[in-house]
């Protein structure tokens, strides 16, 4: 079977032009991991970029990869139009069997329903829920997102949804669905080290700092742990923009909390900086208003630690009978301080068997065999599209 798998190259959307390898977002990394162990699979992953760029002529034994170049007009302020027709010249060339949209926050699920080819789609995220969540503008990225996933939705052979939250919210708009769970990258599931861990207790936060990861809010938990007299350290990673206001805030806020001792921020960190910090720390704190998935949950998880959320989303799929995980209702911020303060002074325990229920489920050649199954499901009753 010949599968086109159309992604975003993060580094067109990072700007990091020089690099010479594709930068995949986590989920597409693992995917792409799986695949190179489905030998049965010729795998072609496509992707646009607005500047040429080096570029590897395979990922893998079985894995081809495509960059094609699309000026900038051809790009959001056109509804990707350059993209799509780019991708299509592409496909013709090679002529897939299947082709595989990768998410609706650009291109890629607009290009493989104008493909001409069976396709299906992945949601990674909820583009119509998080619109909701941070109040889109008119006209602004979030607002242009969630119209172009309507529009494609119902125009795919079908939708690969990450958790029965996801599923819930995209079948009204889909022929058809599948439940099928993001990957975790085989790095997550390397054997951890026994160095000793810190002489107090580290909690950590991954996301990029914005309104509906809610990481303001956390911070002022933090405070009053703090406040209580408990010893600990709070410690956030990933993106913050300091022109969005409410990264600023945090960022604002982080300063004072870092004097005090009890949080700090650590900027972005690369997948084994990420594992070293996991490995290093006792819990995840993870408390979004919108989560299609949850990746970093499971991740953590794979790692054994202790983890406390918000029972929304797809996090409720992955905490779900799993050793250590604590979930708690969005606003009830008071039940989340108790519970960490009571885990802080319990000796804050780490969960022994997490890690094994997190590669049972989401190994990336678990998912990837799933996969194969629906491809062939979807090609058994396909009708090529004109």
């Amino acid at each position: 079977m010949r599968l086109a798998l159309l992604t975003t190259d993060n580094r067109e959307h990072h700007r990091n032009y020089e690099l010479p390898e594709p930068q995949f977002g986590a989920a597409i990394e693992a995917v792409v991991q799986g695949l190179a162990s489905q030998q049965s699979l010729e795998v072609h992953v496509v992707s646009c970029t607005q500047r040429p760029m080096q570029s590897p002529e395979k990922l893998a034994g079985n894995i081809w990869f495509h960059l094609l170049h699309v000026p900038k007009f051809g790009w959001l302020r056109t509804g990707y139009q350059g993209c799509i027709r780019a991708i299509r010249r592409k496909l013709r060339e090679l002529r897939p069997d299947i082709v595989h949209g990768q998410g609706t926050e650009r291109e890629c699920a607009l290009s493989a329903i104008f493909s001409g080819f069976p396709n299906v789609v992945t949601i990674h995220g909820n583009m119509v829920q998080v619109e909701k969540r941070v109040r889109a503008p008119f006209g602004g990225y979030y607002w242009l997102a969630a119209r172009l996933e309507n529009f494609a939705l119902p125009r795919t052979g079908g939708v690969f949804c990450n958790s029965a939250y996801t599923e819930s919210i995209v079948r009204p708009r889909a022929r058809r669905t599948w439940r099928v769970a993001n990957a975790l990258r085989a790095d997550f599931f390397s054997a951890p080290p026994t160095t000793a861990r810190p002489p107090r207790p580290v909690l950590l936060n991954i996301g990029s700092v914005c309104t509906y990861k809610r990481q303001l809010e956390l911070l002022e938990v933090a405070e009053r742990l703090h406040g209580a007299g408990l010893d600990f350290e709070m410690q956030f990673i990933g993106a913050a923009d300091p022109g969005d206001p409410y990264a600023a805030r945090f960022l604002s806020r982080i300063q004072d909390a870092a004097c005090e001792g009890f949080a700090k921020y650590l900027g972005t960190k690369s997948v084994a900086e990420v594992i070293t910090a996991l490995d290093a720390a006792s819990a995840l704190v993870h408390v979004p208003s919108e989560e299609a998935f949850g990746l970093v949950v499971a991740e953590a998880l794979a790692r054994n630690l202790k983890f406390f959320g918000t029972d929304i989303g797809g996090i409720r799929d992955i905490a779900t009978g799993v050793d250590g995980a604590e979930l708690f209702a969005l606003e009830n911020r008071d039940a989340l301080q108790v519970a960490i303060a009571a885990w802080l002074r319990a000796g804050s325990p780490r969960p022994a068997a997490a890690a094994a229920e997190m590669q049972r489920r989401y190994h990336p050649e678990v998912i990837a065999r799933r996969h194969v199954e629906i491809y062939h499901e979807v090609l058994a009753g396909a009708v090529r599209n004109p």
